[in-house]
């Protein structure tokens, strides 16, 4: 059972790295978000694996189901120049590389860190009561609802700002575009709001 096992992981872990390189090589952003969605199927595979089965269900559901399919939906449907995108992108590319370069080497402290120096791991308590005593659900929750709440909610915060950012940078202000005015829509009044005509048999307005 163990060999299955093991199979089977090196099977997801290897789908899900080379989706997500492909995701960055594609040259067609359909095909970069169809890869990011089997990205994280593979993830998921991974999450069944280590018995998060709970986690699992989120990412497919959530992630997969919401909002990989929200990107290919804005990627299929929006006009987007992607030629004149990269035009701009060698300008970039040495702050990428200090970026890439500092990524990497935190990689390597903490893969490192850990056959330096395994005793703080292995003498940490556990955020969780072990499997055997609570179920996966209810121990999941316990941790994030009760000790890392405040962390959550300001989770929940940033995305909420980096929603209305992201909806603040792509508004375009132009003379075609139709916005809705709260107070004109309570000011109305039934003399404003219906207009009646009388039409002839047999006519139109």
């Amino acid at each position: 059972m163990l060999g299955l096992q093991a199979l089977f992981f090196y099977i997801f872990a290897l789908i899900a790295v080379g989706s997500a390189i492909l995701v960055v090589f594609s040259r067609n952003p359909v095909h970069s978000v169809l890869f990011l969605i089997l990205t994280f199927v593979a993830a998921a595979g991974l999450f069944l694996l280590t018995g998060a089965e709970f986690l699992a269900l989120i990412l497919i559901v959530v992630y997969v189901g919401a909002v990989a399919v929200l990107f290919l939906f804005v990627v299929m449907m929006l006009d987007v120049d992607f030629l004149a995108l990269k035009r701009g992108a060698l300008s970039y590319a040495p702050i990428g590389a200090i970026i890439g370069f500092v990524l990497l080497a935190e990689l390597i402290i903490a893969v490192s860190g850990a056959y330096i120096t395994p005793s703080p791991s292995v003498a940490t308590a556990l955020p969780m009561p072990p499997i055997e005593q609570v179920s996966n659900i209810e121990a999941l929750g316990h941790v994030l609802y009760t000790r890392y709440i405040l962390f959550f909610q300001l989770a929940a915060l940033i995305l909420f700002v980096a929603m209305i950012g992201a909806i603040v940078l792509t508004l375009r202000h132009t003379a075609r575009l139709r916005k809705q005015s709260i107070p004109a829509q309570v000011a109305r009044n039934p003399a404003t709001a219906v207009e009646i005509r009388k039409v002839k048999s047999g006519q139109g307005i």
